[in-house]
């Protein structure tokens, strides 16, 4: 096989992955998506994002973003284009700094970092937006926003992608020897993971964080 047959089925490989993953991303948005408090709600789309930067790097994460978000716009969001370019960003923020992290250390405990990396820098910054852009699609004064920020925003937002990162620490090393045995990617190479000690640790952890937030959810819905 010439190089340049080897190149064109390495893109198709990649283009068909991507696919895959954004329509599983857009699935999940429209199937498991749990009310958490007021308006706001979960789904697990960013993690499947992720898990698509971590393969295929940052810009595959922020073109996955787009490409949900649009779709989503058009299919099933009552927000329109609000709604559209906060989750763009919001995907975008997280998943793309996670694979930027994780791009520079190709290891399981390098993708816990990332994913870390992810939260801490999408919590201010959907904050932000969540005081410029509220006010426009809801059609409630920015005052009433602002006191919303730190009793509301501020702890949905480390739930949301504290379980994000969660979900995609668990589903990453799976779905990456999925696709190996599917031939949609290279052979996973074990060179690059940490030892099965630290990997078991990183999982427990991530288990933890993972029920953890699903019970403070509860709690603050008054459920339990």
């Amino acid at each position: 096989m010439s190089p340049t047959t080897t190149s064109r089925t390495a893109r198709t490989k990649k283009l068909v992955t991507l696919a895959v993953l954004s329509t599983i991303a857009y699935v999940v948005m429209i199937i498991l998506k749990f009310p958490v408090v007021l308006f706001l709600s979960y789904e697990p789309k960013d993690a499947i994002i992720a898990l698509g930067g971590f393969l295929y790097g940052p810009l595959a994460a922020m073109v996955m973003s787009i490409i949900v978000a649009f779709v989503e716009m058009v299919t099933v969001s009552t927000t329109w284009i609000y709604g559209a370019v906060m989750n763009a960003l919001s995907s975008c923020t997280f998943a793309c700094t996670a694979a930027f992290v994780y791009s520079k250390k190709r290891t399981i405990p390098g993708a816990a970092i990332g994913l870390v990396a992810g939260v801490a820098v999408t919590v201010p910054v959907m904050l932000l937006w969540n005081y410029t852009m509220v006010p426009l699609y809801m059609g409630v004064p920015r005052a009433v926003v602002k006191d919303m920020l730190v009793p509301t925003f501020l702890p949905y937002n480390l739930l949301k992608y504290s379980i994000s990162g969660a979900i995609t620490v668990l589903l990453f090393k799976p779905i990456s020897l999925a696709l190996e045995k599917a031939k949609l990617m290279p052979q996973y190479n074990t060179t690059e993971t940490s030892s099965k000690r630290l990997n078991t640790g990183t999982i427990i952890v991530s288990t933890l964080v993972l029920v953890s937030c699903i019970l403070f959810i509860l709690s603050w819905r008054g459920i339990i």
